[in-house]
């Protein structure tokens, strides 16, 4: 009798089974969160309510908690969950702004890298290859300036994070200039939300004082109405636009050599 190994498609189907391994994983992880309302405790509410207990740990147990705080930071990332921004401005409350952002910034880029393969190894290779002419052909220019395209993207998310990522697997980008696109996109955003922060004491009083004064009204709907987003000042969005600009600048310059070579030619 033949080994079933040894029948026609067999191995591929292992393979096809390897491949979509990970992302089974993820999914049935990411179904997990949202079933036991894990996703819920990354809330500013939920982070006023463990405030004080989260404060206490940090100076007991500096090292494990920062461990701790980085893992949950890429597992939200891997997971695409939209707790980026309040993570980072949570980092630098603890931790203060210089090591919550350097934390947060490997951590958010480890967890991108995490699911750009994911998505590269289950989807982008797959789908790429049974894409038409033209797709292949954006997907062909795109990875010529994929760095650039990236780094401005991650400077200013006008795609979601988790579309990005998608974007630039499913593009076939090289994993290196992915990462270090990734990381350096991910250093000003990350120092701005941990150096915002790191002052949020006057904003938790604050909103403390509001929460008060709402129970002692009587009502029942006193949230905290605070929004991580909040803290991105128009200044703050000029000076990542003047960067998105200045990741953008290479294509441009290509571009403009390229038209002024066809004309003089």
């Amino acid at each position: 009798m033949a080994d079933e190994s040894d029948e026609p498609g067999a191995a591929p189907a292992r393979h096809a089974i390897w491949r979509y391994l990970p992302l089974a994983v993820l999914i049935l992880a990411l179904g997990a969160v949202f079933a036991t309302g894990l996703h819920h405790k990354l809330s500013f509410e939920a982070f006023l309510h463990y405030q004080a207990q989260l404060r206490g740990m940090v100076e007991e147990h500096r090292l494990a908690m920062l461990g701790g705080f980085a893992l949950v930071y890429v597992t939200a990332v891997t997971l695409s969950l939209p707790a980026s921004a309040f993570l980072t401005t949570i980092g630098g409350y603890l931790f203060g702004w210089l090591l919550g952002a350097a934390v947060a910034s490997v951590a958010a880029t480890l967890g991108a890298t995490n699911i750009f393969l994911i998505a590269r190894t289950s989807l982008g290779q797959p789908l790429l290859r049974r894409a038409g002419s033209r797709i292949q052909s954006l997907a062909a220019g795109f990875r010529k300036q994929a760095f650039s395209y990236l780094l401005f993207l991650r400077l200013l998310p006008v795609m979601p994070f988790w579309l990005t990522n998608l974007a630039a697997a499913f593009f076939g980008m090289r994993l290196t200039s992915y990462v270090l696109a990734t990381y350096l996109g991910m250093v000003p955003i990350c120092f701005a939300f941990a150096f915002a922060g790191s002052g949020l004491d006057e904003v938790i009083a604050r909103h403390e004082r509001s929460r008060q004064q709402c129970l002692a009204a009587g009502r029942a709907d006193c949230a905290s109405g605070f929004e991580v987003e909040s803290l991105m000042t128009p200044e703050l969005m000029m000076a990542l636009s003047v960067l998105g600009a200045l990741a953008l600048a290479p294509i441009v310059i290509r571009y403009w050599q390229g038209r002024r070579g066809r004309e003089e030619g």
